[in-house]
């Protein structure tokens, strides 16, 4: 007898076997009242993760250029960190995007005001440089450093 349903529903995960059961999840950001497609809508994956390589193009490449003067030298990737960081608590903390968000057309806002206080842009880009936070992520595709600091990366 051929089991394919089951291994099937086993590898596309438990919100596909869900879904097959006849459980209703809606799409991401339903929950918060966002639009599905479209400005206002919740950045995908694949926009995030471009926004942040550029962001940590840049900062590589200041560290390396402007701070220790060369890419093999060991304090660089401690520098880019730094740079990283400052970079995202400035201009998330008062644009509500870094160069790398904007470029791909992505903004991060707060889930009850709108706009990004410096203390939350703060929280975010701590928890978003210890990097576990940022690969754990809700049914809505929020990060748990946007889920803590009560934010959510939207499309312009």
């Amino acid at each position: 007898m051929d089991k394919r349903d089951a291994i099937g529903s086993w590898l596309s995960g438990p919100r596909a076997a869900a879904e097959d059961a006849g459980i209703d999840f809606g799409y991401r950001g339903q929950r918060l009242g966002l639009p599905e497609e479209g400005p206002g809508s919740i950045a995908r994956p694949g926009r995030r993760l471009g926004a942040l390589a550029v962001d940590w193009a840049m900062s590589v490449l200041i560290a390396s250029r402007l701070i220790t003067q060369s890419y093999s030298n060991p304090s660089t990737s401690n520098w880019s960190l730094l740079v990283f960081f400052v970079m995202g608590v400035l201009t998330v903390g008062t644009l509500g995007f870094t160069p790398g968000k904007r470029l791909f057309g992505l903004r991060v806002v707060a889930l009850d005001t709108g706009r990004v206080n410096p203390a939350r842009a703060l929280l975010r880009t701590v928890l978003l440089c210890l990097a576990l936070p940022a690969l754990i992520w809700d049914r809505d595709g929020r990060g748990l450093h946007d889920r803590l600091a009560k934010t959510v990366e939207v499309r312009i």
